[in-house]
């Protein structure tokens, strides 16, 4: 068996999803196509495909070798490609877990323009607000969003930093009133973002005072795009990037308060592998963020 070949040949079956289709694509005969699925089975001693007349699907161990297999193809490539000043750039398929609030909002738009300007690459975006495990997950990068980055044996890269403010409707303070001081968060209603690391105490500084308010709410989420609706439909009051809400304070949607007490920020970071040499296609796409964030980012 030659196992480069095998490996594609598996690649190509996958990513056509049949083995005709592989076979045109490789030149190869359908026979030889099946022939070195075989082959790659038997070498492995597990079933990667399930086949009938009608369909083919990938078992579970396919499914986590196909990730693996893509990897070291794309890793293939782009080291012949290193060899000569021509073939330079980057190509492959690139695996990005990125906030999803934070991508609709900031990155969603942009991404076109980035891959226009590389057209041998292939985005594999995957907007999720769940914390992923890079390497165990398959991803080249992700984007983190922390108000500290755990140490660990990943490469981090700060991108921006995310000022919070803290918001509601007017309708809602005109019911409530306006909060003049961190303790008044104690009598109004709070809607919590359950994913950040500080969702049922929010912290203040002034002029070197810090302040930690418990806080309550009937409505918690996980999303921050449902968050900002909630505010504006008059449901309380949230710390919010300000990001998320520039527009809505702008037009007067929502109102910002306690302007006196700041907030904590929260760092954008770009994560990727130390263990892994920086590959073209991951420098593009961080350079790419640099730029397209450099006029939000402050620090």
């Amino acid at each position: 068996m030659d196992r480069f070949t095998a490996l594609n040949v598996f690649r190509q079956v996958v990513d056509l999803g049949s083995f005709a289709a592989a076979a045109r694509h490789l030149g190869l005969s359908p026979a030889a196509v099946s022939k070195n699925i075989h082959e790659l089975e038997a070498h492995l001693s597990v079933r990667l495909l399930h086949r009938t007349t009608r369909r083919m699907s990938l078992t579970e161990a396919g499914c986590r070798y196909h990730e693996q297999v893509v990897r070291i193809l794309d890793d293939l490539q782009e080291a012949d490609g290193s060899l000569g000043p021509l073939q330079t750039a980057p190509r492959g398929t690139l695996r990005v877990s990125a906030p999803m609030s934070f991508s609709l909002i900031r990155l969603a738009q942009a991404i076109p323009r980035f891959l226009e300007r590389y057209p041998e690459l292939s985005l594999d975006l995957q907007l999720e607000d769940r914390r992923v495990d890079i390497v165990k997950d398959g991803f080249d990068l992700v984007l983190r969003g922390s108000d500290r980055l755990e140490d660990s044996s990943l490469v981090a890269r700060e991108l921006m930093t995310l000022h919070h403010v803290l918001c509601g409707a007017p309708e809602y303070f005109a019911r409530h009133g306006v909060p003049e001081d961190p303790d008044d968060l104690r009598r109004l209603e709070c809607v919590q973002f359950t994913l950040s690391g500080h969702a049922g105490e929010w912290s203040f500084q002034r002029a070197g005072q810090q302040r930690r308010v418990p806080v309550r709410g009937r409505y918690k989420v996980n999303s921050s795009l449902a968050l900002c609706a909630a505010l504006r439909a008059g449901h309380g009051v949230s710390l919010v990037p300000e990001i998320y809400v520039r527009e809505d304070l702008a037009q007067g949607r929502l109102q910002a308060v306690l302007g006196d007490w700041a907030p904590p920020e929260t760092r954008l970071y770009a994560v990727y592998p130390s263990r892994r040499h920086l590959q073209a296609k991951v420098r593009a796409f961080m350079d790419f963020l640099v730029q397209e964030l450099g006029a939000d980012s402050l620090g």
